[in-house]
């Protein structure tokens, strides 16, 4: 099994953590950034991303859990701030679950009702 790169120069997300795009940064560590969704599907919609490039969820589970745990804390710890603490975190993981860039990031999503089931 080969590692994967630590970041895809192609990569849209990639260069949104290296400073290169802009976006609205919400909060960053040494693991994950957070920024607004350009198309916002509820009042807060922030993406988490790791620094580090991995394609979905489910690889950056088995390369990094680290990684993941403090993207988790992260998406909590910003709706704990922005809509009280209750809050969606989708991850899409593949293009027939609705993936279209492959950088895994959650959608943290709040400030409204959701409905179930989703989609």
């Amino acid at each position: 099994m080969s590692t994967p790169a630590l970041r895809d120069p192609d990569c849209l997300f990639c260069r949104v953590v290296a400073g290169e795009l802009p976006a609205e940064l919400i909060a960053q560590d040494d693991q994950v950034v957070a920024f607004r969704d350009l198309n916002p599907q509820a009042p807060v919609h922030v993406l988490v991303v790791p620094r580090e490039h991995h394609a979905d969820v489910a690889t950056l589970a088995r390369a990094d859990p680290d990684a993941l745990g403090a993207l988790v804390r992260m998406g909590a710890s910003i709706a704990q701030e922005q809509a009280g603490g209750q809050f969606r975190l989708v991850f899409n993981s593949g293009p027939d679950a609705g993936q279209s860039v492959y950088h895994v990031h959650g959608h943290v999503l709040a400030g409204r009702g959701m409905a179930w089931p989703p989609g």
